[in-house]
This record gives C-alpha cells, sequence and structure tokens, in this order.
C-alpha cells in the first residue's frame, strides 16, 4: 500500500471513530435528559414545582401564609375490616388502582394532591397558587366527580363488593411548608387541616361533610345544592353546624 493510500485509510478511519463517537455521546446525552426528566417529574410528583427548582438550586424555601383554602379528606369506608379478609399483595393492589384512579381525575381541576397514608387522600385547593375563592369549588366539584367514578369502580380481587368513601371539606386558613431534607416533603399546618379531617372523619358512607365556612363560599356561586346536616360534636371542636353538599346544577357544572 502507498503511503498516500494509507494516510487516505487512517484519515477515512479517524473520520469514521469521530462520527461514532459523536453518535454516542449524543445518544447518551438524550438518554442523561430523559432520566433527568424522569426524576424531575417524580419530584414534582411528591413537591410542587416551584418548590423543588428552589431546592435544586441549594436555596432554602421558607414556609407561606395562605389566608384561604379549601383542604379536602377522604377515606375508605370498612378499609380495616377489608384489610384483614385481603393479603397484603391484595390491599396494595387495589390502593394503587384506586389513587391512580382518583390521581387521574384530579389532573382536571385546579387542586394539588397533598399525600396518601394508607386509606387516607388529602387534596387541597387554593395553595400552592393561589385561586381567589375558586378553591372551594374546585374541590367540590372534584369530590362530586370522585363519588360518580366510584360507582364503576371495581376491587379486583373483591369485584362483587361495593366501595365507599366518606369526604370531608372545610376551607380556612393554613401554612404550607418543605419539611424534611433527605426525604422533602409539602406538608399543611393549622386548624383548618384538622378541621377538614374532622369534617371527613365524621361524615357518612357516600356523603360530602362541608363546614359552614366552605358552604359559605360555595353559596356565592350559586350552583351547588347543600342541605343541612344540623348541629354535630366534633372531637376538639365542640358543637359545629355542618352540611352536606349533594349535587352542582349541570348547566353550570365543568
Amino acid at each position: 500500500m502507498s503511503s498516500k493510500n494509507f494516510l487516505d485509510n487512517l484519515l477515512s478511519r479517524m473520520e469514521q471513530y469521530t462520527n461514532d463517537l459523536e453518535s454516542l455521546v449524543e445518544e447518551k446525552t438524550q438518554s442523561l435528559y430523559d432520566e433527568k426528566k424522569k426524576t424531575d417529574e417524580l419530584l414534582y410528583q411528591m413537591i410542587p414545582k416551584f418548590v423543588a427548582e428552589e431546592l435544586k438550586k441549594g436555596c432554602h424555601v421558607k414556609p407561606e401564609y395562605y389566608d384561604s383554602v379549601t383542604i379536602f379528606f377522604s377515606d375508605i369506608v370498612g378499609f380495616t375490616a377489608l384489610s384483614a379478609e385481603s393479603t397484603p399483595l391484595q390491599v396494595v393492589d387495589f390502593l394503587n388502582d384506586l389513587y391512580s384512579c382518583f390521581d387521574a381525575i384530579i389532573e382536571d381541576f385546579d387542586v394539588y394532591k397533598v399525600e396518601t397514608i394508607g386509606d387516607a387522600y388529602m387534596v387541597a385547593s387554593g395553595l400552592p397558587i393561589r385561586n381567589g375563592n375558586d378553591h372551594a369549588r374546585e374541590i367540590a366539584r372534584l369530590a362530586l366527580k370522585l363519588l360518580t367514578t366510584l360507582v364503576d369502580f371495581r376491587i379486583r380481587h373483591k369485584p362483587n363488593k361495593k366501595l365507599k368513601i366518606r369526604i370531608g371539606i372545610h376551607s380556612g386558613p393554613c401554612v404550607a411548608g418543605v419539611v424534611g431534607l433527605k426525604m422533602p416533603r409539602y406538608c399543611l399546618f393549622g386548624d383548618t387541616v384538622n378541621t377538614a379531617s374532622r369534617m371527613e372523619s365524621t361524615s357518612e358512607a357516600l356523603k360530602i361533610h362541608v363546614s359552614h365556612q366552605t358552604k359559605t363560599i360555595l353559596e356565592g356561586f350559586g350552583t351547588f345544592i347543600i342541605v343541612p346536616r344540623g348541629e354535630i360534636e366534633v372531637k376538639g371542636k365542640g358543637m359545629m353546624k355542618t352540611y352536606w353538599l349533594e349535587n352542582e346544577l349541570e348547566s353550570e357544572a365543568l
């Protein structure tokens, strides 16, 4: 082989190697980008996006006061008995099916899923982005939608068993902030959270129990059907006048 042919061959091989290397770098860069996107999406499910961005910059996120939000709690009626009749894997599959269904529904509303603990599901509206008085309407519509959806929900290992949840809703001020370093969580604090939880624990199967504060805000929209429950004793609160949210007029609903 002449020196010229040898040099041409060497240059050709070097060019091919460079092209292959560029393709490999591009492929790895795209793979890294895809993995980062997955990681970010997982992080955004744990804490609000703007909070996550601040934490990624190494910034301290200060707790924030919200003067008016609406908080939703639900739990499963008879969950303890159902768990006793099921294997742990069946319980996990059931909760995963249910909350995957709930998670898909809340995407259609201006709400933020705070957390799930066992069979309890907690959602808020009016934070982290304030939305005037719309928070009560968004949560009310979400609650009605969830009850409607339950009609067709089936428990895989007990297809003939009708699933029932109870719902409680309350509106008022609260403080939101990030707690923890290794596993940061966006948590809500204040009496509004406690009262919303009490509305749920004193609710009934397949009913939406709302406080007087939430009822007052919803009345301003003029579309919701709300009936008095009367006065009930609420732990840590004494006697409270509460209400049942039954429906929303179809012409005004989403």
